[in-house]
């Protein structure tokens, strides 16, 4: 692996990015695992010189995903001292047979701007990197522990999507576009980790005024058939 051209990046700038993923049932995150070290992380990147950082990150998320136009939300800025470890990081390019200086700017403290997103995991082939063994899918209930601050990183990214996933559910494209209040009831029970009084979920969401009532879905079966909602194009911001 060739030693990548500090002239290409932005100094002292990375990203690092909380991708989610959700198809029904169970809320994942997205992880990486170093070359021959057994250390994970989040997926990250630097900026280059000739681009923003939203076009890094979204860079960044293609080449892991291999999906564009996706919704992601910068969340936190993370500058703790926590996360300059210069040792760590020249084991990991030891690793891919790379010698670096004591000065070699990989080693450099970075401050990390925290992106995160939501997908739906089954449309995702994940591709790992130069730096990694492997990429795959964790359950957030099941996450080991991983390298600098990236255990931190992930607690923030969670706070950040509950607090404001009312707002922010059109956007994540997650749902077929008319699904019932069972589905819905679904995505919202695996983001916040707990289930949630159908009564009560149904009569929050019909106040918030997001929702168009549609059809009812028949399926053939003796059970009461439930109504199908959408929703409004202008619901949520």
């Amino acid at each position: 692996m060739p030693k990548p051209d500090p002239a290409l990046y932005l100094p002292h700038i990375a990203y690092d990015s909380a991708i989610f993923g959700f198809s029904g049932e169970k809320l994942k995150i997205l992880l990486m695992e170093y070359h021959n070290t057994g250390w994970f992380a989040l997926p990250g990147g630097f900026v280059k010189t000739e681009e923003t950082l939203d076009e890094a990150v979204s860079r960044g998320l293609k080449e892991r995903t291999g999906l564009e136009e996706i919704y992601l939300e910068q969340f936190h800025t993370f500058g703790s001292l926590e996360r300059w470890k210069p040792e760590t990081m020249k084991t990991i390019l030891k690793e891919q047979n790379v010698q670096v200086d004591a000065d070699f700017w990989l080693l450099d403290r970075f401050i990390s701007i925290g992106y995160y997103a939501l997908i739906d995991y089954e449309k995702v082939e994940p591709a790992k990197d130069l730096l990694s063994d492997s990429i795959g899918w964790y359950n957030v209930e099941e996450i080991p522990e991983l390298l600098f601050d990236h255990n931190h990183i992930v607690v923030k990214a969670l706070e950040h999507l509950r607090t404001h996933l009312d707002q922010k559910l059109l956007s994540f494209n997650l749902l077929p576009e008319r699904f019932t209040m069972k589905e819905l009831q679904n995505v919202y029970e695996a983001i916040l980790g707990e289930n949630l009084n159908r009564a009560n979920f149904q009569r929050k969401m019909l106040s918030l005024g997001i929702l168009e009532r549609h059809e009812k879905l028949f399926s053939g079966g003796s059970h009461k058939a439930p109504y199908l909602y959408s929703f409004k194009k202008s619901g949520i911001d």
